[in-house]
């Protein structure tokens, strides 16, 4: 049998795709940053180290994932340990770890570590999935979401478990069984909100359903994330000209609250072609997914790209108010050097996976 040439593996609508992005979230960064170009720089610093380590990680064939998935979720929960044992309280959260003049936020690892790891328990397993298979798998997710969750980090704990609860259902999981799972989860709300949210927590919520009860508290960011996304109209107030923004209404203009500023300066024509791109992005993950060669391959895929659509969901649902403030950056386009990396290192996973083929024996 001839060995095939060696190739390099890439695919350039899934990079163009996040290319655009990345410009696009370097050019609101500085003007939701009011001109930082220290910001700026580390932000394009980051962009650039990601899709050099993109690149890198799609080269391997999709079996050495599947082969080191175990190791890679067990790593996750050391650096996690880590986190608890050595790592700065900021605002009174245990999140991140310092490596050297750099801190990195462990937790990000798990939102691949987990789909990954479940893809690979689960894809030669006869369908429709045993009652063994489901518990094991719901065990693996509720542990991992709930070490983040005590952090505490709700938002990402949310993400972790959406990331394993979508290749669980990718798998075969039974309408019937999930509708069980929702009444179960609608019973144990109160013994949810009384014994595991934090006082901060449940104030979120409670303020998501009356966001005009604090106006100059717990409600401010809410509020003038509306004002500013609502006052950029068609065309928005132009670049740098956002009054909410640019005169520090708006709160964590770089971080959560990116979306409204782009919505303020550059109005619903902007935001337009902002989610256009997402689209694209998602719909050629999902092509990928379903010409991908192995069912291995299409649950690490799938359970990706529907993780990396619910964080791109929650962060505008929670912008405009339809949920509540749960710290969660806007993919690409927020300031942060842990989140961006993660998500490079998921599309170079996901493009390994998506064009690497079987070789037929010559």
């Amino acid at each position: 049998m001839n060995r095939p040439f060696q190739k390099i593996y890439f695919d350039p609508y899934i990079f163009f795709s996040l290319f655009f992005l990345s410009v696009l979230g370097l050019f609101f960064l500085f003007s939701a940053s009011n001109g930082d170009i220290s910001i700026v720089s580390k932000q394009f610093v980051y962009v650039i180290a990601g899709f050099i380590l993109m690149i890198l990680v799609s080269q391997p064939d999709p079996d050495i994932f599947r082969r080191m998935s175990g190791f890679f979720l067990i790593f996750s929960l050391m650096l996690l340990g880590i986190t608890y044992l050595f790592g700065p309280e900021i605002n009174g959260a245990q999140r991140w770890v310092r490596i050297g003049p750099m801190s990195f936020q462990s937790s990000e690892l798990l939102k691949l570590a987990v789909p990954i790891f479940l893809a690979n328990f689960l894809f030669d397993k006869k369908l429709p999935i045993q009652r063994k298979e489901i518990i094991v798998s719901l065990a693996t997710i509720f542990c991992c979401s709930y070490l983040v969750f005590r952090q505490p980090d709700l938002g990402t704990a949310l993400i972790i478990a959406c990331s394993g609860l979508f290749v669980l259902f990718l798998s075969g999981l039974s309408w019937s069984f999930m509708g069980g799972s929702l009444v179960l989860l609608i019973i144990s709300s109160p013994f949810i909100w009384n014994i595991l949210l934090q006082p901060f927590q449940r104030q979120r919520i409670a303020t998501f359903f009356n966001p005009e009860s604090d106006p100059f508290g717990a409600s401010w960011n809410i509020i003038q994330s509306k004002v500013a996304i609502g006052s950029g109209g068609l065309f928005g107030k132009g670049f740098g000209k956002g009054s909410q923004t640019q005169l520090n209404f708006l709160p964590e203009t770089e971080t959560d609250f990116i979306f409204s500023v782009i919505g303020e300066e550059f109005g619903f024509l902007g935001v337009l072609l902002l989610l256009s791109i997402y689209l694209f992005l998602l719909l050629r993950c999902f092509y990928l997914a379903l010409s991908a060669r192995d069912r291995f391959c299409r649950l690490v895929i799938g359970g990706l790209s529907l993780t990396i659509a619910t964080n791109l969901i929650i962060n505008l649902c929670m912008v405009v108010g339809l949920l509540p403030v749960v710290g969660m950056p806007l993919p690409f386009i927020s300031q942060g050097g842990s989140s961006l990396m993660s998500l490079f290192l998921a599309f170079g996973i996901i493009v390994s996976m998506g064009t690497h083929k079987k070789f037929l024996p010559q």
